[in-house]
């Protein structure tokens, strides 16, 4: 692997917690995390379309077409991330939220390089790569029950958070084919998220059909910061850099990075209250659970 991979991957991994925090300013304006994910969606599938356009790629999705049903469902991962991002960081802090969705990404990721599926080259597991996903799993629940209980509610925050995180990597995966099949890394990314706004603004029609949840406001978005609009440009950014790395470098060593990069950017959200999210204390134990996770980390990255 290049050594300039590292900290840029760290870096897409870190923007993932702002966007997470974008989103939530967006949904508490909005009163709808339906509504707030399908317009951060649409934000980062019109940044994609333009760039696609700058880049003179835009023919290659005259080939979609052509594509077999499920390249197309790479989207889905953003639409559930998204949505599980805004309904987890104020129940449960950014800390925990992140630590549930490192832990679905390590496992699904370490699952696609030993089982060669979605098209991911088949990388054998060796025992260093099983210790560290097994202390990923252990970090991330002593996070997790530092924030107290693990029973009734927070038993299905835990329930969304693992398969959210395990979504992304999926994501990536199917990406990685789309990219391929497309020879235009860009509008492939543009495709995700055209499928991923169709699928949100399809669930928030029905979750008004079903009195689930208010109709969107637009009038308060005025007061949004302007980081709170940065959450399409970030997802954006991650989805592509992912699925141009994972043909590269595995799933798992990709994986790896952009998690701990998350991780480590939401001990300092929540450390500090920043991002207009409630500050939270960092108690011994979750000290202690954030060690364990980067350990893990670090250890797949080395099986890798």
């Amino acid at each position: 692997m290049e050594i300039a991979a590292i900290p840029l991957l760290l870096l897409v991994g870190s923007l993932l917690a702002l966007q997470a925090a974008a989103n939530v300013q967006l949904s508490t304006a909005m009163t709808s995390p339906f509504g707030a994910s399908a317009l951060q969606l649409g934000i980062g599938a019109g940044l994609l379309l333009v760039l696609a356009a700058t880049a003179g790629s835009l023919g290659a999705l005259g080939l979609v077409g052509e594509l077999a049903p499920w390249e197309l469902t790479g989207g889905l991962g953003s639409a559930l991330y998204i949505t599980a991002g805004v309904l987890l960081f104020p129940r449960i802090g950014a800390i925990a939220a992140v630590g549930l969705f490192i832990a679905g990404q390590m496992l699904a990721s370490l699952a696609l390089d030993g089982s060669g599926w979605l098209g991911v080259p088949r990388e054998p597991l060796d025992a260093v790569a099983l210790a560290g996903g097994a202390a990923v799993v252990a970090g991330a629940w002593l996070i997790v029950r530092a924030t107290g209980s693990v029973t009734g509610a927070r038993g299905r925050d835990i329930a969304i958070g693992l398969i959210a995180g395990g979504a992304l990597p999926v994501q990536g995966a199917i990406n990685a084919q789309l990219r391929a099949d497309l020879d235009a890394p860009i509008a492939a990314g543009a495709v995700s998220f055209a499928v991923a706004t169709g699928a949100m603004a399809l669930v928030l029609a029905a979750a008004l059909a079903a009195g689930r949840t208010p109709s969107p406001r637009v009038a308060p978005l005025r007061g949004v910061p302007w980081w709170g609009w940065l959450g399409g440009l970030c997802g954006a950014t991650y989805v592509t850099s992912v699925f141009l790395s994972i043909p590269e470098i595995g799933a798992a060593p990709t994986i790896a990075l952009t998690v701990a990069g998350q991780q480590l950017a939401s001990v300092i959200v929540d450390r500090h209250g920043l991002l207009r999210l409630p500050r939270r204390a960092i108690p011994r134990s979750r000290q202690v659970g954030v060690a364990v996770l980067l350990g893990g980390v670090a250890l797949v990255q080395l099986g890798g």
